[in-house]
């Protein structure tokens, strides 16, 4: 039986883990395709159910750093997300932006807690072992329980190309402090660090879904994108609202071109003709293509 500062942690003995590849998402693995890793069964321990798991490490371009496996493949498997960088491996967004739009009754809510959180991953791995269909139930794989509106939403925030810029180097410290002698063989970056929204994540924040800042900053820019968007829609109703105001006065209605229709639209319509012998029967007209209508008989 496994214990922790003396205590027992459980009646239940924890199975290590042992895979032979990760579950990873393509900004993760790299443009190379002969990617080399190498494998350590049992090196470290998982940073969401603290369980030991196999640990893979490999370099994803020239220019990128060394990068690794962080959690188990069970709680990857419990939110769908990345062993490396815990985001959505469908749409590669925040777990936090994905559940926003998923139902309530289908989001995993897995415990914070110890002792709950080892009994649930015990439990939803049992069931992952023994081919139970139905432990994916109630787990939203990729939009796969999502509806037509909500997956079409995700869509829109996704990015449509992998975001390699994410795996350089990490900031040289020393060159920050003004003491790095390494020169061009640094392998870290020689660049001053940007403050903002960013600067500070955490991995339990963001496998959980609360207060991430990646999330906060997809929400901002989608809540100024539909900003924008309504602003433009208001103008664009107003302006045809001007534009029907000033032909009613004028005596030309403007009519929208004809759908599946060819060729220059008509410019406008002039008002019915007056009633014969009206002061503006003798005048009554309209221009429509360059075609003269005459005089009503």
């Amino acid at each position: 039986m496994a214990t922790k500062g003396g205590a027992s942690r459980g009646i239940h003995v924890l199975k290590d883990e042992k895979t032979e590849f990760p579950i990873l998402c393509e900004t993760c693995l790299g443009p190379n395709p002969y990617v080399r890793m190498t494998r350590a069964d049992q090196h470290k321990e998982c940073k969401i159910c603290a369980r030991p798991f196999t640990v893979f490490r490999w370099r994803p371009g020239r220019d990128a750093r060394y990068k690794k496996t962080e959690i188990c493949q069970t709680c990857c498997k419990l939110k769908n997300v990345c062993q490396t960088c815990l985001f959505d491996l469908q749409y590669g967004l925040p777990v936090q932006v994905r559940d926003a739009w998923a139902p309530a009754s289908e989001a995993v809510n897995v415990p914070q807690s110890e002792v709950m959180r080892e009994w649930f991953v015990q439990q939803q791995e049992k069931r992952f072992n023994d081919g139970d269909t139905t432990a994916y139930q109630n787990i939203p794989l990729g939009g796969a329980n999502f509806k037509t509106a909500e997956a079409k939403a995700l869509t829109r925030m996704q990015r449509t190309t992998p975001y390699y810029k994410r795996n350089r180097a990490h900031i040289c410290s020393f060159y920050v402090k003004g003491e790095c002698n390494r020169g061009q063989e640094c392998p870290y970056r020689h660049e001053m660090p940007e403050g903002g929204e960013l600067a500070v994540q955490n991995i339990k924040d963001r496998y959980y879904g609360v207060n991430d800042p990646v999330a906060k900053k997809i929400f901002r820019i989608q809540g100024e994108h539909e900003a924008a968007q309504k602003a433009k829609e208001e103008l664009r109703e107003e302006h045809r609202k001007d534009m029907v105001k000033g032909s009613s006065s004028s005596g030309f209605v403007h009519v929208p071109m004809p759908a599946g229709s060819s060729g220059p639209a008509p410019a406008a319509y002039f008002n019915p003709a007056p009633a014969p012998g009206s002061a503006g029967a003798t005048s009554s007209y309209a221009s429509m293509s360059g075609a003269w209508l005459g005089n009503p008989q």
